[in-house]
């Protein structure tokens, strides 16, 4: 090794938290911002939301068609999720590993700790409101739940937050601080590749 140089191996991020809690809008930022990181796009079985493309937000399939994808061992992860599938297709991280990119994954909870089991050096990051009112506010205003499906992400959601154990940061994405957060998950991968023993994940 020379003076200077630091041995660096390409890094596997996961960005979760609670439903509502802005996981969207930040890994949208973030791929704006970093053009030499992959980003994972998530394969679901739901129908898109008004706003969502496919291949952008999502890959959207049929439950016939993900469930395909799982009897041939295609997917690292995947979770039924308020009664669809979600996960991710291994071939996009083996490919960006094989590039040298790191690659961030936008995943609720339980796909997180399914990461977190398959991949023990992966870094973890979980995204917080800056209080149960605010984040309450955000779900309000989203207006795609019913006010039963609303009291069981609130149900749920009291156990992700006991979760948090598993995770190796905790970042708060308070509503118009878009930026603070993101500048606080750029300066994590920015530590995490500055670590003299660096992770090193194996798919």
């Amino acid at each position: 090794m020379q003076f200077g140089e630091m041995p660096t191996n390409p890094l596997l991020i996961v960005i979760s938290g609670p439903s509502g809690i802005g996981k969207d809008a930040v890994v949208g930022l973030l791929r704006k911002t970093n053009s030499d990181t992959h980003f994972v796009v998530t394969m679901t079985s739901r129908l898109p939301r008004v706003d969502e493309l496919e291949g952008r937000d999502y890959f959207f399939v049929s439950k016939e068609e993900f469930e395909q994808k799982i009897a041939n061992d295609e997917l690292i992860e995947y979770a039924m999720v308020y009664s669809d599938y979600k996960g991710i297709p291994k071939s996009q991280v083996r490919e960006a590993f094989a590039s040298g990119k790191d690659v961030i994954m936008r995943l609720d909870v339980q796909g997180a700790m399914t990461i977190r089991k398959l991949c023990p050096e992966a870094v973890l990051i979980f995204l917080t409101a800056s209080s149960e009112g605010e984040w309450i506010h955000r779900l309000m205003e989203r207006r795609s739940e019913t006010p039963e499906e609303l009291e069981v992400r609130l149900l749920i959601a009291a156990q992700e937050y006991e979760m948090i154990k598993n995770f190796d940061y905790l970042v708060v994405n308070s509503e118009n601080h878009l930026d603070k957060t993101i500048a606080d998950i750029q300066a994590v991968i920015r530590a995490e590749h500055l670590k003299t023993k660096p992770r090193k994940v194996d798919l």
